[in-house]
């Protein structure tokens, strides 16, 4: 368990937390209800650049997964059919479906374009989850990408986060730094000690 001396936490926007992210930080989201179910839906997330080539490098070394293992993008869902191909799906805010990345963008998100040019795609709009939904707007206001790499906010052979006990002691195991509270606009962050 972490000391207070080993964490600290400072009042953020949704806007800071899209800057850590557009900078190449990883950082975890807690927030409302548990996620059950093999997908992060924004609640207990690791989010981190779609921009990065070495996304997904960086991300399966944290979590110690296997290198081929492909991540999901959460778009905007106003956004989604500009930059994946649907194929005439609605939505899909559940992550059940790996639809093409639209051509002109494969260069754009190559962290959660997996090798065959397809895209784990999450649509998220503010009904359905209005804190994931606006820092995925804030970061695509910095960037001009309206996605967000999204993965469970997990470890390698660990279930999913569940209580903020969990979240702490995940934060503390691994190399993430950043833990995001967005019903409380709170950003917890390991120091270095």
């Amino acid at each position: 368990m972490l000391f207070r001396s080993e964490i600290s936490n400072k009042p953020v926007t949704t806007k800071d937390v899209a800057d850590l992210i557009a900078q190449g930080q990883v950082v975890a989201i807690f927030q409302g209800a548990a996620e059950a179910g093999p997908r992060a839906l924004g609640n207990r997330t690791i989010a981190y650049d779609p921009r990065d080539p070495a996304g997904k490098d960086t991300v399966n070394r944290i979590k110690g997964r296997e290198w081929f293992r492909p991540f999901a993008g959460s778009v905007m869902a106003e956004h989604a059919d500009d930059w994946f191909d649907l194929r005439g799906v609605p939505d899909s805010p559940f992550m059940m479906y790996a639809v093409d990345v639209k051509e002109d963008k494969l260069d754009l998100i190559p962290a959660v374009t997996h090798v065959d040019n397809t895209c784990r795609v999450q649509t998220v709009n503010k009904d359905q989850n209005e804190h994931y939904y606006n820092l995925i707007s804030s970061f695509h206001e910095k960037t001009g990408v309206p996605v967000l790499f999204n993965t469970s906010f997990n470890l390698a052979g660990d279930p999913l986060v569940e209580t903020l006990y969990d979240a702490i002691s995940t934060l503390y195991n691994s190399q993430i730094e950043y833990l995001y509270l967005p019903e409380v606009d709170k950003l917890i962050i390991k120091n270095n000690v």
